[in-house]
């Protein structure tokens, strides 16, 4: 008798390493706690589908498809959850084998076993997910009945002191797993996981895919009949998963409110997503994808806690939240989801090993990404307008950063005010309009395109009859440098030293006035500080002055740069440039005959009002007023 209940019963110890790796798996393998629900439902769903497996390919295995179910049941009395499922079941031995040999995967051998090579979605390939459980519990119970056979058996386990396994009763086959929870702390509160929101929560977030309807009994409150403000709770099993995911189902049969709904529930936006791009690859790498992007950008999205990336799935189990590695920067406005099975994942499930199919995945999608923005260019201008007026400057950062590598690719995507009807246009249709002889695309930065519209040096570029792109991001001088030509024509910035625009004639009669005036043009520089000359020119209509650059550096950059929190000041190479058919130049030549003082008075206001007109700050403003207040005096 003695010998028969040793055997019913036998305490067994783990292995050294054994305890070793438990250890690690309950204090570091994991960094989220709540993990462990998602990993004991996945291997329920194994044991489901091992089951289905058999049953196609063996006539004895009779069993409904319709029938098999992951039933969660939390207890506050016992301080217990509870997961069963009705799938293959475990005898006495694959309990030793699988639960009492860490990282030994009955999944991954079933797999194996049946073909290596054939698609069979099983989810679980380490066999470490069920040790996860021991995070929130101090004591796991697991009592399984293999389908087919008339014993049912008991594991037992509080962690790295071992198992028990002992006969059990069990009316049906599958497999319970009874967690009792470890003892609340100030600082966990593990009785959290038998709260139905919680569970509910947890389930929607990381097994909501989950092939197999995943059920538990639900608390409801309703108005008490007869009564205006009393309530009474009934229960009632709930099916708590979606179980076939929005991304692979008919695309024919999804209307676009099922889009906006899944894109609300699943990223927290009430308003409509702009676009909705829904893909599916298979080759080399397999998958399926659901993008959006959104019609308003986040409150934090240019902030640095803004986190980038794609919500990833492995066969309908959630893996990471954000994958940042499946978003280049400049498309991180994207929201969506990736479900792939041929990703190498760590051990925990919590995060991907580096490996080709992630690159081949995120190559795809950019392209993907790419071409619909292209389209919607081309087919939706008006809502296009709208997304890069929200998300434009991230794609011309793209282009701007990492020294243009990837200018090729997102050129085509930008946009700008242009002078051509005061509309939005691409550089492809700036070049198409060019004329015949024009060998360069012309642009101009400032703050408003009201603004630039006012500037000086945009009246020799209309007037010649030339397209100037109104640049007013802090990005897009950068974007052009970087970018340096289109279609082999060079950006040009009108607020440069030389355009190129005069007749020969206009530039020898320039030359000669320059030439004739030098003495005077020195003397007003002597009197400016931070000027690399003064010079006529013939770039102005109406305005006696104007500031331009000479150089890299324009003036714009100079603003940007000197404007970011540093200590690094930068100063563009300035060039005053006078209106040579304005009657200040007259005046000009006038004061250097007879008075050298007033000149130079005459030269501080000047440039002041072209520091102005760029939006340059007054270095002394109280010597400006001055000189203005003794001018109107006289």
């Amino acid at each position: 008798m003695e010998k028969d209940k040793k055997e019913k019963k036998e305490k067994k110890q783990f292995k050294a390493e054994s305890k070793k790796l438990l250890d690690l798996m309950i204090h570091s393998i994991y960094t989220n706690k709540e993990i462990f629900l998602r990993e004991i439902i996945s291997n329920a769903s194994d044991a489901i589908d091992k089951l289905h497996y058999e049953s196609l390919t063996n006539k004895d295995i009779k069993v409904n498809a319709k029938d098999f179910e992951i039933f969660v049941k939390p207890d506050k009395e016992k301080h217990t959850l509870t997961i069963t499922d009705n799938g293959c079941g475990m005898t006495k031995e694959e309990l030793e084998n699988n639960l009492g040999t860490i990282a030994k995967s009955g999944s991954l051998a079933f797999k194996e076993e049946k073909d290596p090579q054939k698609d069979i979605d099983i989810i679980g390939q380490f066999g470490v997910g069920f040790y996860s459980a021991f995070m929130v519990a101090s004591k796991i119970e697991v009592i399984s009945k293999a389908y087919g056979s008339e014993e049912a058996y008991k594991w037992v386990s509080e962690g790295i002191d071992g198992y028990t396994i002992e006969k059990a009763s069990k009316d049906t086959y599958g497999t319970d797993i009874i967690l009792t929870l470890k003892e609340d702390t100030e600082d966990e509160k593990y009785s959290e996981y038998l709260e139905e929101y919680r569970l509910r929560g947890l389930i929607k977030k990381y097994s909501d895919y989950i092939t197999y309807p995943i059920k538990m009994e639900v608390t409801h409150s309703h108005l008490k009949e007869g009564t205006e403000n009393e309530y009474e709770s009934h229960t009632e099993i709930e099916t708590l998963n979606d179980m076939v995911p929005l991304w692979k189902r008919d695309k024919k049969k999804i209307k676009e409110e099922d889009y906006d709904t899944f894109y609300s529930d699943k990223f927290m936006d009430y308003e409509k997503p702009l676009k909705v791009i829904h893909t599916s690859a298979e080759g080399l790498v397999s998958f399926n994808s659901l993008l959006f992007i959104p019609s308003h950008a986040p409150y934090d999205f240019y902030t640095k806690t803004y986190e980038k990336g794609l919500q990833l799935y492995s066969n309908g189990v959630l893996i990471m939240e954000n994958c940042a590695d499946l978003l280049p920067d400049y498309f991180s406005f994207v929201k969506g989801v990736v479900d792939s099975p041929d990703l190498s994942l760590n051990i925990s499930r919590e995060m991907l090993q580096q490996d080709k199919n992630l690159k081949l995945i995120a190559k795809n999608i950019e392209a993907k990404i790419i071409k619909e923005l292209t389209s919607m260019m081309k087919e939706d201008k008006e809502n296009y307008e709208k997304f890069f007026k929200t998300f434009g400057a991230t794609i011309k950062y793209g282009i701007y950063e990492n020294f243009g590598m990837h200018k090729d690719k997102l050129q085509d995507l930008i946009i700008f005010a242009s002078s051509y009807e005061d509309k939005m246009t691409s550089l492809k249709d700036y070049v198409s309009r060019m004329k015949e002889n024009q060998d360069a695309i012309y642009y101009a930065c400032g703050e408003t395109t009201d603004k630039i519209k006012l500037m000086p040096q945009v009246e020799q570029v209309t007037d010649k009859g030339y397209e100037i792109l109104y640049c007013t991001e802090y990005v897009d001088e950068f974007t052009f440098q970087s970018l340096r030509e289109y279609e082999s024509k060079k950006f040009v910035n009108i607020c440069k030293e030389d355009l190129n625009l005069d007749t020969p004639e206009e530039k020898e009669e320039l030359q000669k006035l320059n030439e004739d005036s030098k003495d005077l043009l020195a003397t007003m520089k002597e009197s400016l500080k931070d000027i690399s000359g003064v010079k006529f020119t013939n770039r102005l209509k109406n305005h006696p002055v104007c500031l331009v650059s000479e150089g890299d550096i324009s003036i714009e950059m100079e603003k940007v740069i000197n404007a970011m929190p540093t200590d690094e000041k930068i100063n563009a190479n300035k060039v005053l440039e006078i209106n040579a058919n304005h009657k200040i130049a007259e005046k000009l030549k006038t004061l250097y005959e007879t008075d050298k003082e007033a000149l130079k008075n005459y030269t501080k206001i000047l440039y002041a009002e072209a520091r102005l007109i760029e939006g340059l700050p007054i270095e002394n403003p109280t010597e400006l007023a001055s000189l203005i207040c003794d001018k109107l005096a006289n």
